[in-house]
C-alpha cells in the first residue's frame, strides 16, 4: 500500500489582544524579607548597654570550681518583736545612731497592743529640722506629727526600715508626736536640726 503524505499547513491562530488574561508579574516575598531582616539587624545591632554591677570577681572563671548554691536565709520574723522597756533606749541608740548634730529633741518607748502615745517636744525655733523615726514590731505603727495648726507628717511606717523626713517651722512652735500602734511595738524618733 502506497504511503499517504500529508501536509499540513502551519497552524496559526489568531487571538483578539482585549480576551489575553493579563497575568501580574510575579513577586518575590523573600526579598522583602531579607531587606527586612537586615535594616533590623542594623538598628538593632547598636543596641548594645553594659554596665559594672561591682559582681565582677578578677582572677579567671575556669579556674574555679563549680560552686553550689549557698543556703537560702529567710527573715526571722522574732527580730520584729518589740523589745523590753529596759532595752528600749539601746535599741533606740543602735537604730538611730549619732550623727553628730544637735538633736532638738528624741523619744523612744514601748506600746502595747492598741495603745496611742502623744508627747510633745519644747518649743522649737523657726528652721529646717530632720525627724527619723524608727519602730520595731510584727505591723505597721503610724506616726503622726503636728504643730499648731499643720499636720507635718502622717505615717504607717513599717518596722525594720528607719525612715528620715525633713519638716521646716517657719515660726517658734512646740511638735506634737502622736504614734499608734496595733500589736506591741517600740518606736524611736529623734529631731534635729540641720
Amino acid at each position: 500500500m502506497p504511503s499517504v503524505r500529508i501536509a499540513s499547513a502551519p497552524s496559526t491562530v489568531h487571538t483578539d489582544p482585549r480576551q489575553e488574561a493579563r497575568v501580574p508579574p510575579a513577586r518575590k516575598p523573600a526579598a522583602a524579607v531579607v531587606i527586612a531582616a537586615v535594616a533590623a539587624a542594623m538598628l538593632l545591632g547598636g543596641c548594645e548597654y553594659t554596665y559594672d554591677d561591682g559582681r565582677n570577681l578578677p582572677g579567671p572563671v575556669e579556674a574555679e570550681g563549680t560552686r553550689l548554691p549557698g543556703p537560702v536565709f529567710t527573715r526571722d520574723p522574732l527580730q520584729n518583736d518589740p523589745v523590753a522597756a529596759e532595752d528600749v533606749g539601746a535599741w533606740a541608740a543602735r537604730t538611730l545612731p549619732d550623727t553628730g548634730q544637735p538633736v532638738a529633741s528624741a523619744g523612744a518607748g514601748l506600746l502595747a497592743a492598741g495603745n496611742v502615745r502623744t508627747e510633745s517636744t519644747p518649743v522649737l525655733g523657726t528652721g529646717t529640722y530632720a525627724l527619723a523615726l524608727a519602730c520595731r514590731s510584727q505591723r505597721r505603727v503610724t506616726f503622726t506629727v503636728r504643730s499648731d495648726s499643720l499636720t507635718l507628717v502622717d505615717l504607717g511606717l513599717r518596722c525594720g526600715i528607719n525612715r528620715e523626713n525633713v519638716i521646716y517651722l517657719s515660726s517658734e512652735t512646740a511638735l506634737s508626736i502622736r504614734v499608734e500602734a496595733r500589736t506591741g511595738a517600740n518606736y524611736a524618733y529623734r529631731l534635729r536640726l540641720l
